[in-house]
């Protein structure tokens, strides 16, 4: 039976092309092959840190999958895994192991950055600098050497960012020493907030840290980016928050939602970010297409 005109269902040779498989599959393919192509390159090289000091905010999850979004799509990024935990260094396969040079090496020792930054597998463009379980002992160890707030921006700036587009730091749930080397080694954050009862809670002091570092230590240092994750349109709760955090935020918010997704979740335990794990998922396209208004936003400056 041929469907009537201007149904909206697309067909090929008696095949119907509008099926959910079908409908996943070109989402699978606008995110490994865009149509669009490349996405614009920024004129100097974009250094982030992604906080949150509340957990469980998607905050991992958003650096891996933007940084894997804008290599794929032409622009050449640095992930720099900040977090003891070394959820970052897991979901893009870098080597974790004992006696793996590591950021940790880059703090305490003054190892060159670019020693030990290691190419992800299967997405050109992109590397990562891994967090060991050494990085754990690292706030301690910081607080005795010279310049302490500032070991991040040191190894930064031996490293040639030239051929750089962005680098992403992935701070931990925390606002210790570790997220204030962050803070005062970027030029930008990137808050990520989740859509829930509690997304709110303890953000005031994550902004009021922010204007401390700013006052101190990085007067170039700005809130650019607050992505809205983890929303559940199911829920009156989580429009409710989005629409709070908009109106305290305006142009900051991002207008991509990331929405919950079991395949985001289950991406890191196979070693990749849901962008190679399953292109065509709710949470791929959606981090595609925040990662997408980041470039052009970059672009713009």
């Amino acid at each position: 039976m041929t469907p009537a005109h201007g149904s909206g269902v697309s067909v090929e040779g008696g095949v119907d092309l509008d099926t959910p498989i079908a409908r996943a599959a070109r989402a699978a393919m606008t995110v490994r092959e865009p149509e669009s192509g490349d996405w614009p390159r920024p004129s100097r090289c974009r250094v982030m840190s992604v906080a949150n000091q509340k957990g469980g905010v998607g905050k991992t999850t958003t650096t891996v999958n933007i940084a894997a979004s804008l290599a794929m799509h032409g622009n050449r990024v640095v992930v720099v895994d900040l977090d003891p935990q070394g959820n970052a260094s897991t979901a893009l396969g870098a080597d974790r192991t004992e006696g793996v040079r590591s950021i940790y090496h880059c703090l305490v020792e003054g190892e060159d950055l670019i020693k030990v930054a290691h190419p992800v597998a299967d997405i050109p463009n992109l590397w990562c600098v891994p967090a060991t379980i050494d990085l754990a002992g690292a706030e301690i160890e910081l607080v005795s050497l010279v310049a302490r707030e500032s070991r991040l921006k040191r190894a930064l700036g031996a490293y040639d960012t030239s051929e750089i587009d962005y680098i992403l730091i992935d701070c931990p749930p925390s606002l210790g020493l570790l997220t204030v080397n962050a803070m005062v080694a970027a030029e930008e954050v990137l808050i990520p907030i989740q859509c829930e009862y509690y997304a709110l809670e303890g953000l005031g002091q994550l902004l009021r840290n922010v204007e401390l570092v700013r006052t101190h230590l990085n007067p170039g240092l700005a809130i650019s980016t607050i992505l809205l994750t983890m929303y559940d349109g199911r829920t009156r709760l989580a429009s409710q928050v989005a629409d709070e955090v908009r109106e305290h935020f305006g142009e900051l918010v991002l207008d991509t939602v990331v929405p919950r997704s079991v395949r985001v979740s289950e991406a890191p335990s196979y070693g990749q970010s849901v962008m190679t794990y399953d292109p065509g998922s709710t949470g791929a396209v959606a981090y595609m297409e925040a990662a997408r208004e980041m470039a052009v936003a970059g672009a713009a400056q």
